[in-house]
């Protein structure tokens, strides 16, 4: 029995920081590299001393794969490859690689400029990192080396997130990173085939949750804008530069040309240009619509949606912004509600999910009172609205990823424990399968078994055929059938004994087996053999028997039964090979029981 064994260095039994180790068919896999948003010190990164406390990881993983872009799953890719050192294949979409080392180096000027943090990747090791990626494209398998194999599907959630479905010999597994199983204005729904995979690895970010109608949540939100602005509060949204930005940017420059307002709406500068820059690079990720209407209309071209600068924090009347980062953990998004938080015509609308030890967690649970790392104190008197536009799968589609690509077992990551165990025993539940959540550390080994595949020589298959006098054989019929199997590379071959001793160049050896029934019967020993001839026909009529001048009986290839002996006492020798086993134990018990009586 093989086994896939599983250790979370980040994103188990937790949202953020994912990073899992795998080992399947000897090879060892890293399956994205996050930071975690709720920390800043070491915690951020995930313990690469798991792997090794002194050598360079190089030498203990085969390869690693990023699902997608966001910094929870590639955040602590420079620190990984260049201040630990791996020098190995790194796989990604190819929009992934392009959006990547901008967030990267965005991240990097966040923590090293403006906080003046001291042990952290630099822009050169960003650019470095980037030289090992080896880019993916949709479908396409591609070979790691001799028995590792991957392939990508489309999964939805952001520009370029993928799941992969890696393959090692007979054992593969499929991981999804995060994905949407419902369409939305900009992107498709996730897909994969029915790949049966022994091993799903999936994220549970929402795993007790079951959306509400798109329709009715848009509309809430636009509502919630349009009553704000219109008491002249201002609006702060924080998002992730790409993703629900462009969706909610859609949704809100609809709404504003239906409605003809001239509220502005503005967007954190520079980001828009290259956001809208990559989604017209890469317009065959979009949906169906856009794809559609791109060639008349680009929908990313926005015509009510201002680049925003600093200094329009402090202008009155009001205002709509999108503001990087989506959880209030740093940036521009920070800054401007830290302004706007003191005044309850204002609002912030979440429109994802919040890492625990942000501000935006701590907002959305209730806390009006923070107190920030500069001993800063701001009473939140504006409205906080959490509104779920995120791209994450919730339960329903969790389920429906199952029922497509029929897992031998499931392991969830990425969501919080209490929800994750909820879930696992819905899955136990309704699909009869084994279903794994481990903490960070924890190592799960998962048993697989497999058939292998062999091919059958078509001589062997004749022969076997004419020894049954059935030609073609009756598949209904189960038969054993003799043969040498012999293994060259990885290939199993099931042969002729004959064939494989010619190819193998040995000599052939013959196994007989021989025992002998003594009967005490009057009369001459041809008596007793025609006896025995009568005895055998009616007891096994599949086989034919051949009745020679000398006395003797033989059967199939080898059974041969020759009487012997004087008027009184007779000797039954009954012999036969090793191939005709079944066929002369049961002719031995026949003549013990028929004869000797």
């Amino acid at each position: 029995m093989a086994e896939i064994k599983v250790t979370p260095l980040g994103a188990g039994q937790d949202v953020g920081r994912s990073c899992i180790l795998l080992t399947i068919g000897g090879k060892n896999i890293m399956l994205d590299c996050g930071m975690h948003m709720g920390y800043n010190d070491e915690r951020r990164f995930p313990d690469f001393t798991y792997i090794t406390k002194t050598e360079k990881l190089t030498e203990h993983l085969d390869c690693v794969i990023i699902s997608h872009f966001h910094l929870d799953h590639c955040g602590a890719l420079p620190y990984m490859s260049e201040m630990v050192g791996y020098d190995g294949p790194i796989y990604m979409t190819i929009p992934t690689k392009a959006i990547c080392p901008i967030l990267l180096e965005d991240y990097r000027k966040i923590t090293v400029e403006r906080k003046g943090e001291q042990n952290f990747f630099t822009s050169e090791m960003i650019k470095t990192c980037m030289k090992k990626v080896v880019p993916v494209t949709l479908h396409q398998t591609l070979q790691v080396d001799d028995e590792l194999e991957i392939k990508a599907y489309y999964a939805g959630h952001v520009l370029g997130a993928a799941m992969f479905h890696v393959k090692v010999g007979q054992q593969s597994f499929l991981y999804t990173g995060d994905y949407n199983m419902t369409p939305d204005r900009h992107l498709g729904a996730a897909w994969v085939d029915k790949c049966r995979p022994d091993l799903l690895i999936s994220e549970s970010t929402y795993a007790t949750t079951i959306r509400d109608s798109k329709r009715c949540r848009e509309r809430d939100f636009l509502k919630k804008v349009h009553d704000c602005v219109e008491k002249g509060g201002k609006v702060l949204i924080p998002v992730f530069a790409l993703g629900r930005a462009q969706e909610l940017c859609i949704l809100l420059e609809t709404y504003w040309d239906r409605m003809n307002l001239k509220v502005p709406i503005y967007f954190s500068l520079g980001l828009t240009e290259k956001a809208n820059h990559y989604y017209k690079l890469f317009v065959t990720w979009t949906s169906q619509k856009i794809k559609e209407t791109f060639v008349q209309r680009n929908m990313f071209e926005f015509k009510h949606i201002k680049a925003f600068d600093r200094a329009y924090i402090e202008n009155p009347g009001p205002m709509v912004v999108f503001a990087t980062p989506g959880m209030l953990h740093a940036g521009l998004s920070l800054q401007i509600f830290k302004k706007w938080a003191s005044h309850d015509l204002n609002m912030v609308i979440m429109p994802g999910y919040c890492v625990a030890g942000t501000v935006g967690h701590k907002i959305l649970n209730g806390v009006r009172r923070l107190e920030m790392e500069n001993k800063q104190v701001i009473d939140v008197k504006m409205s906080v609205q959490y509104m779920s536009f995120s791209a994450h799968a919730d339960a329903k589609g969790i389920m429906q990823l199952i029922s497509q690509c029929e897992p031998r077992n499931v392991l969830l990551v990425h969501g919080e424990a209490a929800k994750m165990d909820f879930l696992k025993n819905k899955i136990k539940q309704e699909f009869k399968i084994d279903c794994y959540m481990p903490a960070n550390g924890e190592t799960v080994c998962i048993t697989t078994s497999h058939n292998i595949p062999v091919d059958m020589s078509l001589s062997l298959l004749k022969r076997e055929a004419a020894l049954s006098g059935v030609f073609p054989p009756d598949p209904k019929r189960p038969r054993i059938l003799h043969g040498a199997l012999v293994m060259r590379g990885n290939k199993l071959r099931l042969i002729d004994p004959g064939q494989a001793l010619c190819e193998l160049g040995l000599e052939e050896h013959q196994l007989r087996f021989t025992s002998t029934v003594y009967v005490e019967e009057d009369g001459p020993p041809t008596k007793t053999a025609d006896k025995i001839y009568q005895l055998i026909k009616s007891k096994v009529s599949d086989t034919p028997a051949q009745y020679s001048s000398d006395g003797s009986i033989t059967m199939s290839d080898s059974v041969l039964i020759k009487v012997s002996g004087d008027e009184e006492s007779k000797s039954v020798l009954v012999s036969w090979s090793h191939q005709d086993e079944d066929l002369g134990s049961y002719l031995l018990q026949i003549l013990k029981t028929g004869l000797v009586t």
